[in-house]
């Protein structure tokens, strides 16, 4: 029997088309084999698509699997958002849903309505890892071509996250963003060494007066050189400069605003949430709008 299967093409962390960060989600996905969901995302070349299925226990409800044309991974910041701007349109009202993934569950928040809606995904706190040694941090300056003295002194290089583990590295200003040429093949071979699976770069001197921080990111070890907007990232980076108290708390909560993505022609943004209780971090949110760029139907 033929099925049918939807396929959305989003572009997440903005709210213009062909800008911020693109993202497949495929809809009815129940009846998908792996191999066949392997199949449709590389066929859709991003670097992530999102499969959309039932729930399979009462305390979600929607799944979602995610896969890179290489392979499956636990959780994609950018295409839940992509996933669940599509799944939110014709809603009148916000509301709030749980999703589950092999990471885990995490809370999702319709936050607006219309083409305006916000995305919004809650995470739980993300370890702060350990910092590199001399050795280990002359090595990643030396394959992403960065001196000492394009760091930013405030900012240890620290490996940060659980699953998906990022190295934040942090830069005096957008000058050394501009400058950055990543030695893939190093970066891909240190990914291995030291324990991340990727480089997250960023200032704190944004160019954009609404946003607090201005990032790249490279991840050839996941077959994804650079990215164009991570929320992924942005959350972990939400947990370590609180910890360096670089971030402004308002009683329980603190906020911030990145940009990323203009390196690649593709500029998006993300905010981030934090919510503490007794002093510590509790949760972390990413929040970004959408846009959609196509729909088609797919008949197997």
């Amino acid at each position: 029997m033929a099925r049918r299967i939807q396929i959305h093409q989003v572009d997440a962390f903005t709210n213009r088309r062909f800008t911020g960060n693109p993202a497949g989600v495929v809809l009815n996905a129940d009846g998908l084999e792996d191999t066949e969901m392997l199949a449709i995302a590389r066929e859709l070349n991003n670097a992530d698509t999102a499969f959309i299925l039932s729930a399979d226990a009462p305390d979600h409800d929607v799944r979602a699997r995610f896969f890179t044309p290489r392979t499956e991974v636990g959780f994609v910041g950018h295409a839940t958002v992509a996933a669940h701007y599509v799944l939110s349109r014709g809603r009148e009202s916000e509301g709030r849903r749980r999703q589950k993934s092999r990471a885990g569950l995490v809370d999702i928040e319709i936050r607006g309505s219309g083409v305006e809606r916000r995305i919004a995904v809650r995470q739980s706190r993300p370890p702060l890892g350990r910092e590199l040694n001399d050795r280990e941090r002359l090595a990643v300056l030396d394959s992403l071509a960065l001196a000492s003295d394009d760091l930013d002194v405030r900012c240890p290089l620290q490996i940060v996250g659980a699953g998906s583990t990022r190295l934040l590295v942090a830069v005096r200003g957008h000058e050394q963003l501009k400058q950055l040429k990543p030695d893939f093949a190093r970066l891909t071979t240190l990914s291995a060494q030291i324990g991340a699976a990727g480089y997250f770069v960023f200032t704190l001197s944004a160019r954009q007066s609404d946003c607090l921080t201005e990032s790249r990111m490279f991840c050839p070890a996941l077959g994804i050189p650079e990215d164009p907007v991570s929320g992924n990232a942005h959350g972990l980076l939400g947990a370590y400069l609180a910890h360096y108290e670089l971030l402004p708390r308002h009683g329980e909560r603190a906020s911030f605003s990145g940009a990323q993505g203009h390196y690649m022609s593709r500029p998006g943004r993300v905010d981030v949430e934090l919510e503490f209780r007794e002093g510590s971090l509790d949760g972390v949110w990413i929040i970004g709008q959408a846009v959609s760029i196509f729909e088609t139907e797919l008949t197997l």
